[in-house]
């Protein structure tokens, strides 16, 4: 479950407040989380947002798309910082959320949900011991760039499927692509972290 360490989204975030706990604050203390917190208490860090994530969405009723995307990229956070077998119950909550995002609002924040189940399908391992499956990988990730072509996230998601899947020229046209994208302002840290990862899986292409 360590491959998990990818599934870290910035969904694009709305200027309007939702709920007590603002989805602008959960993407600024998940970008905290996972590129200015320590190895050793990552997995903490992302429990205790966790938590605060969950009680945002159960106070708008579990109802909201977006609210329902950020619990579950905080719980795939959460389940990469933890590995093992003992993230199954995470991605499998926060594949959850999820599908009931999409049922309520398919194209919220720029098809995040999409590019979330994508990376999902590709970093869980499969049958017997997960849910993991290349080819719905591709196809939501697929719809993902079908609604946010630009994006820097399933720009860079998709060219890491490839990477994983050896088609490395493919790789390399979405990862440059997902590099290229305009920086978001007030996302700072997480737009460095991601060009980072960018860089690491372009580095790995020969």
């Amino acid at each position: 479950m360590r491959k998990l360490y990818a599934l870290f989204l910035v969904a694009a975030v709305p200027t309007v407040a939702l709920a007590d706990t603002p989805l602008e604050e959960l993407q600024h203390d998940w970008s905290v989380c996972q590129y200015q917190t320590l190895e050793a208490k990552k997995e903490n860090c992302f429990s205790s947002l966790s938590q605060k994530a969950h009680q945002a969405s159960q106070m708008k009723n579990n109802s909201s798309a977006p609210l329902l995307i950020w619990s579950a990229i905080i719980d795939s956070s959460w389940a990469g910082a933890k590995g093992g077998l003992g993230a199954l119950s995470l991605v499998k909550q926060a594949r959850t959320n999820l599908e009931k995002a999409i049922e309520i609002e398919p194209n919220a924040l720029q098809g995040s949900a999409w590019t979330s189940l994508g990376a999902l399908y590709y970093q869980v391992p499969g049958w017997p011991i997960g849910f993991g499956d290349k080819d719905k990988a591709d196809e939501m990730l697929k719809k993902a760039l079908a609604i946010n072509p630009d994006g820097i996230d399933p720009n860079y998601f998709y060219g890491d499927y490839l990477l994983k899947e050896k088609r490395t020229d493919e790789a390399r046209r979405f990862l440059t692509k997902a590099l290229k994208a305009p920086a978001r302002p007030g996302r700072e840290i997480a737009d460095n972290g991601r060009r980072r990862d960018i860089e690491r899986d372009l580095q790995s292409i020969p």
